[in-house]
């Protein structure tokens, strides 16, 4: 099934910065092996939840919140209790497998696991996708404005709330 997100994944012709068609399974896929690797090279475990969160996270370019996940966890068996998801998803955080959308109060997948990347996340208030797109420029233009006045950024966050082609073509 096709479906919208704005990076182009390997093996995928989707270009970066414009919502396109992509194959998603071999997307989800691809970002599941390269979770997986990335992990093993740490030295850490994709344990069952955290692989299952994982690939709930992938199976939409949507950002789901920890009750969403743990629902979902639940009616799979793996437990109903709140920490379960949130153990999960705070591991995956922190290995750079998934993004925490402040906005939304909810988690997506990360697209470029393993890359040292700061995006910024355009979330479409139509349908809910989120899309990760490079924000080096943005970024830069932050860190100067920030220096010039002796602040020290630490970590930030760039999220942007509009709509996308497919919603915009059905307004």
């Amino acid at each position: 099934m096709a479906h919208s997100h704005i990076d182009a994944c390997p093996g995928c012709e989707a270009p970066d910065l414009a919502f396109a068609a992509h194959d998603h399974a071999h997307c989800s896929a691809d970002a599941l092996a390269r979770a997986e690797a990335l992990v093993a090279e740490k030295g850490l475990r994709l344990t069952p939840v955290r692989r299952r969160v994982l690939e709930i996270l992938l199976e939409e370019h949507r950002a789901l919140g920890a009750y969403d996940v743990l629902t979902r966890l639940a009616a799979e068996g793996f437990g109903n209790q709140p920490p379960v998801a949130y153990r999960a998803l705070d591991f995956l955080e922190e290995q750079g497998l998934a993004h925490r959308i402040r906005r939304l109060n909810a988690f997506t997948a990360c697209m470029h696991p393993g890359e040292a990347h700061a995006p910024a996340f355009l979330i479409c208030r139509g349908c809910n996708v989120v899309a990760e797109a490079p924000a080096a420029p943005v970024m830069a233009a932050l860190q100067a404005a920030a220096g010039q006045s002796g602040f020290v950024i630490e970590r930030s966050t760039i999220e942007a709330l509009g709509l996308c082609p497919s919603c915009q073509v059905a307004a």
